[in-house]
């Protein structure tokens, strides 16, 4: 690969370094050739396609289902200096016009559009006049039948290929099992594309499924033990119960927003945008919010129902942890998802072998759910990617699961199951089991049969779990007529016949489940005390300029990008330029007003530092009892005494105590590295030659000692 990929990456975006296989991918489209990518959420998919288009002749197309996105990614890369623009429904006829005649006269980078309007005979004769560079086909799993996010528009897409022949072509997604893939190969008439497969592994995020038992209370303990002031998305199946669980959050004290296809658009578009420029703020959704959604620092996704497969879970749950810090994946479901999934399935009007392959996604998912073993290993294994069956952060890794032999119990809920009629749902069922005295066992004459009462060993809800399990393993079956309704499947004669034994997981209340164990993120970015001012000072400067420019905070910097500068504290552009996620465009852009706040920060620190130091000091305290006391760090601590040894004001021997050949063996280490009195001399090869075995700034308090000639006594002959 030539250099040019490299030198965009970091003078346009502001990355030091390429992820593996992006160079591989971006060299491909270089060439000429179609790329076909899977690559996790957050992996910088987006990279792959941008710098060929800044690279290659002509503007780079990106087809995106993502229409109320497409400001925000566009604002995003004119903060990078790059040329980019939409079409879509929101332009009006004179935007859409400038649009198309930038596109024309060559002075667009990138072009977003929407499938729909792609498709469309006067976009296409739109694009046959114009120079393209590429065709990126975002969210490639919309073409497939058989995926969670089908979109009929993206099946005309193979159009590109017979139009624009010699125009390279690369799908893009987050997620696609083997037949979803090869989907997405026929219909997009990609057979000759290289397929790039980077991996699925989130190890950030923490996988964790309990069982519902209050919903209500199991979200409130998990958000306020957890992520108090965080941003999260949590997932209903309903409408009725996104807005009922959103009204709810606020009235718990909770900034939460509804969302789902039936709010007015205009609605929807504004709490998208208060999720995404806003901190702390949490979406209540449906399905329909999220896809496309680059938000980093969104640190949890909650699900209240059952997703319809797995794909669907690794997508949505996907969204959390852009940032690489630590987010959670936490979900409760119960007996009644099951049976409200397999209801709506059965009863749809789609063809047999749709059905067929919706249920064997759902019943994966159930898997993953009942899973005894690593939660990461087997969602990984899904997608036939190997891990280590030991992940260390999922639930089940954190805390073993239990199990217990359920042969017992499985036969005594069949044999009632089957001895009622097959037609009773679980409750009537539980209250058989239990022996209770109620108007409907007595209008059915259930006191009557030999099952009634016979399972008084466990609890109701002990009883509901064992329900679960044997519904979800496929030893019961929900009745098609929409009355919930169980009887039993073919694969329950061995068990109920006692050919058969089955081992039950013991279910755990979730507020115990991780206790002492998940990782909380009250101070999710681990701030020591010393930088927390300089934190929020950037964070605000960030806001101010956001709020500028009418763009989410995370297009100005990530988090992680102010991280560097609290770390690094940078004191000019040169400096700052070496800070990942910071780039020229941005440089010249924000640069002076991230440093005036470094600088500003800085200085009012270093006054207090130095008057605290010395005062402590003059009471005979150690650097380490200085820095406890001082609220500081102890590099911080001897920054501010070899400042005052350089200066004359100390000598090193009230500072450190040394034994004479400990100093004479520093000070010759020093003098074989540089000249201590040169400005900007690097300690780092002194240290590393010494083992480590005296820090930084110990290191820095004797070489200002050499600088102004105070030196060890002259050691004695040997001769």
């Amino acid at each position: 690969m030539s250099d040019a990929p490299l030198n965009i990456l970091r003078s346009v975006f502001g990355y030091e370094e390429f992820r593996s296989p992006q160079d591989e991918i971006i060299e491909e489209l270089n060439a000429g050739r179609d790329a076909l990518v899977l690559m996790p959420t957050g992996g910088g998919k987006s990279l792959c396609y941008q710098i060929p288009a800044l690279l290659l002749e002509g503007v780079g197309v990106v087809v995106s289902p993502l229409i109320a996105l497409m400001h925000d990614q566009v604002e995003a890369l004119r903060q990078l200096g790059v040329e980019a623009s939409y079409l879509n429904s929101t332009l009006n006829s004179e935007e859409a016009r400038q649009t198309e005649a930038k596109l024309l006269s060559g002075e667009l980078d990138l072009l977003y559009i929407a499938p729909e309007r792609l498709i469309q005979n006067r976009t296409l004769d739109l694009l046959a006049k114009a120079k393209i560079a590429l065709f990126a086909i975002d969210e490639a799993h919309c073409v497939s039948q058989w995926g969670h996010d089908f979109r009929s528009d993206y099946l005309q897409l193979s159009v590109l290929s017979a139009l624009f022949p010699k125009v390279p072509r690369i799908a893009l997604t987050a997620t696609a099992d083997e037949r979803t893939r090869q989907e997405i190969i026929k219909r997009l008439s990609l057979e000759k594309a290289a397929v790039f497969i980077s991996g699925f592994d989130r190890p950030n995020i923490q996988y964790r499924i309990n069982q519902k038992d209050n919903t209500k209370r199991q979200l409130l303990h998990f958000l306020r033990t957890e992520h108090g002031n965080d941003a999260g998305i949590i997932y209903c199946l309903s409408r009725k119960k996104v807005e009922s669980m959103a009204a709810w959050l606020c009235d718990e004290g909770f900034m939460a927003l509804p969302y789902h296809a039936g709010l007015p658009a205009q609605l929807r578009r504004q709490h998208q945008n208060r999720f995404l420029r806003e901190e702390g703020v949490i979406i209540v959704a449906t399905i329909a919010f999220g896809m496309g959604i680059d938000k980093p620092d969104v640190r949890f996704v909650a699900h209240l129902d059952l997703p319809k497969s797995v794909e669907a879970y690794y997508q949505e749950t996907g969204r959390a942890g852009r940032d690489g810090e630590p987010a959670n994946a936490w979900m409760v479901y119960g007996l009644s998802d099951v049976i409200k999934l397999r209801q709506m399935l059965e009863s749809s009007q789609a063809e047999e072998q749709f059905k067929r392959v919706e249920q064997h996604k759902l019943n994966a998912m159930l898997g993953l759910c009942e899973i005894t073993s690593c939660r990461r290993h087997a969602l990984l294994k899904y997608f036939d990617e190997e891990n280590s069956e030991y992940c260390g952060n999922c639930d089940t890794c954190l805390r073993p699961v239990q199990t217990w032999d359920g042969t017992v119990a499985a036969q005594k809920v069949l044999s009632c199951v089957y001895r009622s009629g097959q037609r009773f749902g679980v409750n009537h069922i539980v209250d058989i089991l239990l022996g209770k005295d109620t108007e409907k066992i007595k209008q059915f004459g259930h006191q009557n049969l030999r099952t009634f009462g016979i399972g008084t060993d466990l609890d109701g809800n002990q009883w509901r779990s064992v329900f679960r399990q044997l519904v979800a393993r496929g030893y019961l079956a929900v009745d098609v007529a929409g009355f919930g309704g169980l009887h039993l499947t073919e694969q329950s004669r061995p068990l109920l016949k006692g050919n058969e034994k089955i081992s039950l997981r013991k279910d755990v209340s979730s507020s115990t489940k991780t206790k002492g164990k998940s990782k909380g993120h009250k101070n999710k970015h681990n701030i020591k005390d010393e930088d927390a001012k300089l934190w929020q000072a950037l964070r605000a400067c960030r806001k101010a300029l956001a709020d500028e420019h009418g763009v989410p905070p995370y297009v100005i910097f990530h988090d992680a990008t102010l991280m560097e500068m609290m770390e690094y504290k940078p004191t000019e552009d040169s400096q700052l330029l070496k800070v990942s996620g910071v780039g020229e465009s941005k440089l010249e852009k924000y640069g002076a007003a991230f440093l005036a706040v470094i600088a500003s920060i800085n200085e009012s620190a270093e006054i207090d530092n130095h008057t605290n130091v010395l005062a402590a000091l003059s009471d005979g305290l150690s650097a380490e009892t200085i820095a406890g006391q001082c609220k500081i760090s102890i590099a911080a601590v001897y920054t501010e005494l070899s400042r005052e040894i350089a200066a004359g004001n100390l000598n090193l021997e009230s500072v450190i105590s040394f034994t004479e050949v400990e100093l004479h063996l520093i000070q010759d280490t020093i003098l074989i590295f540089d000249d201590p009195g040169r400005e900007g001399m690097q300690l780092k090869p002194v240290f590393e030659a010494l083992e480590g075995k005296y820090s930084h700034g110990v290191l820095r308090c004797v070489r200002a000692s050499m600088s102004i000639g105070q030196v060890a006594p002259v050691r004695p002959s040997l001769s």
